[in-house]
């Protein structure tokens, strides 16, 4: 299959939210070529299930590969063929609190894999690259909420670390390629589909089996908990509108045509709230297991999307209490509890 211009390379394609975006790419009748390692980071069945789910709803516009982009020429000959005009990057070794265990993992895929997807964008001349970064960035920022023009230069994990690098090689880019680039900062994503190393899956999985519950920092923490729809909604605003080579100023202080953006639901809540809410869309008390924080961690975040909104008129509309019951809803369907 070679596809056209308006076809979309999504990498991480059988992740939480690279499925979601292949989901609606298609919905749009947009082709998709997506790619995904189908790593065992957590259950690769979930991933399968996912793949399943888009190939059996828009199988005739989707093309999937296995392939890890961060091996450059398993990445080349599994593309050679393909032709795309947009790439959105999702792919990532994802998590906080595994970077401390397994650092070459982030290495491999957040480093040397965006550099590779960015020297794939240049190859091809895409039209825009978007791709995630991620709200940690921040580190332990004490100014809340977290603004796009806020320094991010202390990050407290490495998982972190790599994030920050990707949005300065991705800089360089658009420097010295004028390539238009978007990252995404990524605030709490969570829905049907999710993943099971977040706290909203670990606590649903818990609290359906009267387990007690882990809660750091005695629950002393805000997220700014996102519903995957409004996420997506966000990235494909952001991959319709590709930052110009025009010399201004975009958001995040670039004056290539780089931009960076929040997006999150612009609603931190406290983690108690979020237990709350849990509580009732499961029917059932928590047993809470109070914890001190944890390395890597930060006790707050919060996120500015003026700059999104902005640009792409984003607004994110689906508050906890009504995404956290869509989200339980579908934990109990898909394991039959």
């Amino acid at each position: 299959m070679g596809g056209h211009a308006s076809t979309i390379l999504v990498t991480g394609a059988a992740g939480f939210i690279g499925a979601a975006v292949a989901e609606a790419l298609m919905a749009r009748a947009l082709p998709v070529i997506g790619i995904d390692n189908m790593n065992d980071y957590y259950a690769v069945s979930l991933k399968h299930a996912r793949l399943e789910r888009i190939t059996a709803r828009h199988g005739n516009l989707f093309r999937f590969q296995e392939v890890d982009f961060s091996e450059m020429e398993a990445l080349t000959g599994a593309l050679k063929d393909a032709d795309f005009g947009a790439i959105i990057h999702l792919g990532a070794q994802a998590g906080v609190r595994y970077s401390l265990e397994n650092p070459h993992a982030y290495v491999a895929s957040n480093l040397a894999g965006h550099v590779n997807m960015l020297e794939l964008a240049r190859a091809r001349s895409v039209r825009h690259m978007v791709y995630a970064s991620s709200s940690s960035v921040y580190g332990g920022n004490a100014k809340l909420p977290f603004a796009v023009e806020d320094r991010a230069d202390h990050p407290v994990s490495l998982y972190a670390a790599t994030k920050k690098a990707d949005e300065l090689l991705s800089e360089t880019y658009a420097h010295l390629f004028r390539i238009p680039l978007t990252g995404l900062r990524f605030f709490t994503v969570y829905g049907p589909w999710g993943r099971p190393d977040m706290a909203m899956w670990k606590f649903a999985e818990r609290m359906l089996s009267d387990r007690p519950i882990d809660v750091y920092n005695q629950g002393e923490m805000y997220r700014d908990f996102t519903y995957i729809d409004d996420i997506v909604s966000g990235v494909l605003a952001c991959l319709d509108r590709p930052p110009a080579d025009d010399g201004e100023e975009k958001a995040g202080g670039s004056t290539k045509p780089h931009a960076l953006y929040n997006i999150g639901n612009n609603r931190s809540e406290h983690l108690m709230r979020l237990i709350e809410v849990l509580e009732d869309a499961c029917r059932r008390k928590a047993t809470l297991n109070l914890l001190p924080m944890q390395p890597g961690d930060v006790p707050a975040t919060y996120a500015d999307i003026t700059a999104l909104t902005r640009d792409t008129d984003y607004a994110p509309s689906i508050p906890i209490e009504v995404g956290v019951p869509r989200f339980i809803d579908w934990f109990r369907a898909y394991h039959a509890i």
